[in-house]
């Protein structure tokens, strides 16, 4: 992979170059969890903490959550946040309701997530991304919403990286 921001083949160009930056932040959260077992995934490092598992799954729900707000316009309904809640939150519900899952279970979780994002992103224009649109109550527009969306993958790549260290031996 090459280390470059880059117009991707399908998309138009700024939405290829946020494509391309999240393929990269992806593939280096896939390589800080790679080889894990179920007990590491779950490892808690205290009490109050996240686990590896629950990070991965708020990943993919943050990522839901944001296609379901800028590609549907609305909110989650109660279908949505009982599949995802617990991920999305996270805290005392997450640490109680994601655990006992291999590897394969978050990743093919991100995968499937991941693919309607660049299928949404194959049918918007470069104009989509510039629109003016309020998030929560700040002024914001939809390239900022997206870029948020993997700068707060980056972040919980970093707890991954942190948590893989203090895995016990």
């Amino acid at each position: 992979m090459p280390y470059k921001i880059k117009e991707t083949e399908g998309f138009t160009s700024q939405i290829g170059h946020l494509v391309s930056q999240m393929d990269y932040a992806r593939k280096t959260t896939l390589n800080a969890v790679h080889g894990l077992t179920t007990a590491e995934l779950d490892f808690l490092p205290a009490g109050d903490a996240n686990s590896i598992g629950a990070l991965l799954l708020h990943i993919a729900a943050i990522e839901k959550g944001f296609q379901i707000e800028t590609f549907d316009g609305r909110r989650p309904n109660e279908q949505e946040m009982a599949e995802w809640g617990a991920a999305y939150d996270l805290g005392d519900k997450g640490r109680q309701q994601i655990k006992g899952h291999p590897l394969e279970f978050y990743m093919t979780k991100l995968e499937e997530v991941r693919k309607q994002t660049l299928l949404e992103f194959s049918n918007r224009s470069d104009e989509w991304l510039y629109e003016n649109r309020l998030w929560g109550s700040h002024p914001s527009n939809n390239y900022f919403i997206w870029f948020h969306m993997f700068e707060d993958e980056i972040n919980h790549r970093g707890q991954i990286r942190i948590i893989r260290k203090m895995l016990p031996q």
